[in-house]
């Protein structure tokens, strides 16, 4: 059973940074896709990076040159590196990976940027 744990979220200044990680059980060998997308109060939950296995990355407008999507084999992690944070970023990060044509999500963590 494929399952996804976020961690890192919390509470920073704006410029300030932080790393969200998520971990997956089952591994993330396989994988195909595997992408962060973000919700705020209120409103749609937007996409922020996404990375194929090819190594394509796509990111928002609005994170380009800030954010970074990563990962560990390894380790079964995936990351994605915020600098540069701000008020407007706070929202629950969520990840998410396409494994063998299904669709998976995290619970999500929270991401607070005070001005």
């Amino acid at each position: 059973q494929v399952q996804l744990v976020e961690s890192g979220g919390g509470l920073v200044q704006a410029g300030g940074s932080l790393r969200l990680s998520c971990v997956v059980s089952g591994g993330i060998f396989s994988i195909n896709a595997m992408g962060w997308y973000r919700q705020a109060p209120g409103k749609q939950r937007e996409l922020v990076a996404t990375a194929t296995s090819g190594g394509s990355t796509n990111y928002a407008d609005s994170v380009r040159g800030r954010f970074t999507i990563s990962k560990d084999n390894a380790k079964n992690t995936i990351y994605l590196q915020m600098n540069s944070l701000k008020p407007e970023d706070t929202a629950v990060y969520y990840c998410n990976i396409e494994k063998y044509f299904t669709n998976y999500w995290g619970q999500g963590t929270q991401v607070t940027v005070s001005s």
